[in-house]
């Protein structure tokens, strides 16, 4: 797993959207599961932890397409995307949010998150229907 990602989830952490370039890939922090228990841990463990990464996207009503990525408390990142190669960009960019956000809050500890205004607009200009920034695919 990628050090800045896994070091959010072994801390029990979401990533707090702190900026714009996390509002670009991910509508929303980047979630963390719940801690697996000693029942999932010992049966069938790598089935239970895609379990809990279910479970978490369904009760936080999330879309896997704006939220490609989760933290599994304790263990590490996850990612997803429509293509092996989207999954791929999806960890880089977690990677990438997850070291912006440890550096953000290294040099200020109580900054907030962005607003869920700025938030928006940079998440539905570079994705659905009305999009209009960036590359588009040919």
């Amino acid at each position: 797993h990628s050090p800045y990602a896994t070091a959010w989830a072994q801390t029990a952490n979401s990533i707090p959207c702190l900026g714009t370039t996390h509002a670009d890939y991910w509508r929303g922090e980047v979630p963390l599961t719940r801690p697996m228990t000693d029942q999932e841990i010992s049966g069938d463990y790598e089935k239970e932890t895609g379990k809990i990464i279910v479970e978490t996207i369904k009760e936080l009503c999330l879309d896997p397409l704006e939220c490609p990525g989760i933290l599994v408390m304790h263990h590490g990142p996850f990612t997803w995307g429509k293509t092996i190669e989207e999954a791929v960009n999806n960890a880089e960019a977690l990677e990438y949010i997850a070291k912006l956000a440890w550096m953000t809050r290294q040099l200020n500890q109580s900054i907030p998150a962005i607003s869920p205004s700025l938030h928006s607009r940079h998440f539905t200009r570079k994705h659905g229907p009305k999009s209009y920034y960036g590359q588009k695919d040919k």
